[in-house]
């Protein structure tokens, strides 16, 4: 990945790191960060780094699981995760690992999980030792969700996404939703075996819904803002900031920041039915608002 924006906030004691792919094969090659399908934000809160005892929440440990994991699609998996291994970082699942032999995790070095798919059927990539990371997707982020329902009609009707991809797991008692934005590329019909048929996009909202979770009044998930943080937001960039934000106010949505609160002026964030923040900001491509 690039460092495609970096956002300082000194009085705040904060930075943002903007990170993508901008190879002249990536997706969203040379665009302003507001107007790229897939990118990850990284906050920093100054002085973090020489607390030894600190440490974030990654979502993936109880009691307070909710954010999974982002993913990254790659041309031949074996050799990407080879070439993760060889740079000294660890797995939380190798492709050997487990049932799945299509998908690995990878950690980062706060120990939140990286998903790796392959772009091409893994035993076409079999005995392959090379990998061009000129070539990788920032493909999908993944939440946890109590009501799947709900948080359909929630991403489908407020936030106009497109169901691309549904995958079932009876046996597992746990089902996979895909959405975004399909725009051009439309909505895929089949995929090579093995392959994620989604594999090739990015910036993607995966929900993952383990049964019987919505009939349990006590049961909620843990959204990364509340103590202890780790996971922060999705973002999603709009045409017109200000109508959007009416719009959604329309809709009867719970806010957790409007653009009028605080003095953000140019970011607002709207809750889903699992209290994870989404911020919506203002595609500066479409429209010229904020400097930055």
């Amino acid at each position: 990945m690039k460092m495609i924006q970096k956002l300082e906030q000194p009085e705040a004691k904060f930075d943002l790191y903007f990170m993508g792919y901008d190879s002249p094969k990536a997706v969203s090659h040379g665009n302003h960060f507001s107007d790229r399908e897939g990118l990850i934000e990284l906050t920093h809160n100054y002085g973090t780094e020489n607390d030894p005892e600190y440490k974030v929440s990654t979502g993936n440990t109880e009691p307070h699981k909710g954010f999974g994991h982002t993913c990254i699609s790659v041309d031949n998996i074996q050799a990407a995760c080879q070439r993760i291994e060889d740079a000294g970082y660890k797995f939380q699942k190798k492709l050997t690992d487990g049932r799945m032999r299509s998908i690995a995790f990878a950690l980062d070095p706060d120990g939140y999980w990286v998903e790796i798919i392959g772009q091409n059927p893994v035993d076409k990539t079999e005995g392959i030792t090379t990998t061009d990371v000129t070539t990788y997707r920032m493909n999908h982020t993944m939440i946890r969700v109590k009501d799947h329902e709900k948080s359909l009609k929630f991403y489908q009707e407020v936030f106009g996404m497109t169901l691309l991809r549904t995958s079932e797991n009876k046996d597992a008692k746990f089902n996979l939703y895909f959405l975004g934005y399909p725009g051009d590329k439309g909505v895929p019909q089949a995929s090579a075996n093995g392959v994620n048929p989604t594999a090739d996009r990015e910036g993607l909202l995966e929900l993952t819904w383990n049964y019987g979770t919505e009939s349990d009044a006590s049961f909620k998930y843990h959204n990364g803002n509340d103590q202890p943080q780790g996971f922060g937001h999705i973002c999603v960039s709009v045409d017109d900031l200000d109508a959007a934000c009416k719009r959604f106010e329309d809709l009867g949505v719970n806010w957790k920041k409007r653009l009028t609160d605080g003095r953000m002026k140019n970011v607002a964030f709207v809750l889903d039915p699992d209290n994870y923040w989404i911020e919506v900001i203002q595609n500066e491509k479409l429209k010229s608002r904020a400097n930055w």
